[in-house]
């Protein structure tokens, strides 16, 4: 990927569906969260995202969930991910998922991920896998990851997925509390960590670990930019310049619409390439 054929880089890009039409979310789960965000039901292939990315000059960081041991949903391959993303190296680039229940295991799977197909990065999303980012279960997989540099991306704050569901489909929310990262921020000192989303309801929360923290950044994907907390535009213009990153959630969200709705907000001139772009280089190692 050469960064300066992109006008952008958006660091939170879902693979949902592989080639065989497996699903990465349970059936009920996927109904759910379409009607929550009012979204297509059909979900894109990475040919089919890499079209679209490359469309519009943007890269794109993506990758699955995979939530096995919750859910008994079997998960979407890592590998194939990977191999299809190769294909696009323009604008894709493939983070991996492994469900921290998967233990040791997970972490020699980490391993040939890194050497065999190229991974760049991790993606957890504590509470679709049932797990605290500091209860130790995702360490064996964070210590792989620091040492060869590669960033943990972590879900914060509230989820759509099991909203309006029969008890929120189990999915426990304060499992994504961004306070759980300060300790996996003491822990992995050399581990570049992303908090997804604004963490509603905890958007302070995330600010000050952010802020305290020189290893943990901000993506800003879930939301229209429109619905941004003041405080997070706040530090966002400020103190976080250089720790915020752009992010949509597609395809639940389209850069489209999240581009749009950030070119009316409030931020200052030399900031905006620093989020849309310019961090994420520095984050992902393309510069």
């Amino acid at each position: 990927m050469d960064p300066s054929q992109l006008e952008a880089i958006d660091v939170h890009v879902h693979v949902e569906t592989d080639d065989h039409g497996h699903l990465s979310l349970p059936d009920d789960f996927v109904e759910a969260s379409s009607a929550y965000f009012g979204a297509d039901a059909r979900r894109p292939t990475i040919d089919e995202i890499a079209a679209y990315y490359r469309e519009r000059r943007i890269g794109a960081v993506l990758f699955t969930v995979d939530i096995e041991a919750f859910t008994g949903h079997p998960a979407l391959s890592n590998e194939e991910i990977a191999e299809a993303a190769a294909k696009h190296p323009d604008v894709l680039i493939p983070f991996a998922s492994i469900d921290p229940a998967k233990g040791r295991a997970g972490a020699r799977q980490l391993e040939r991920l890194i050497a065999d197909h190229g991974v760049r990065g991790l993606k957890f999303h504590p509470s679709l896998q049932d797990f605290a980012p500091n209860d130790r279960s995702a360490y064996p997989l964070l210590e792989i990851a620091q040492a060869h540099g590669l960033p943990a991306l972590f879900h914060t704050g509230q989820t759509g997925i099991g909203a309006n569901m029969r008890g929120g489909g189990g999915v426990r929310l304060g499992l994504s509390n961004p306070m759980l990262l300060d300790d996996v921020a003491i822990d992995f000192p050399d581990l570049t960590i992303i908090m997804a989303h604004p963490s509603f309801p905890w958007q302070d929360e995330a600010l000050a670990v952010a802020t305290h923290k020189p290893n943990v950044h901000i993506d800003l994907s879930g939301w229209s930019p429109k619905y941004f907390p003041p405080q997070l535009v706040r530090y966002a213009n400020s103190l976080l310049q250089d720790k915020v990153l752009f992010g949509s959630d597609y395809p639940l969200i389209t850069p489209d619409r999240w581009m749009a709705d950030f070119a009316r907000l409030d931020i200052k001139d030399h900031v905006r390439p620093k989020i849309l772009k310019d961090n994420a280089v520095r984050v992902l190692g393309l510069g």
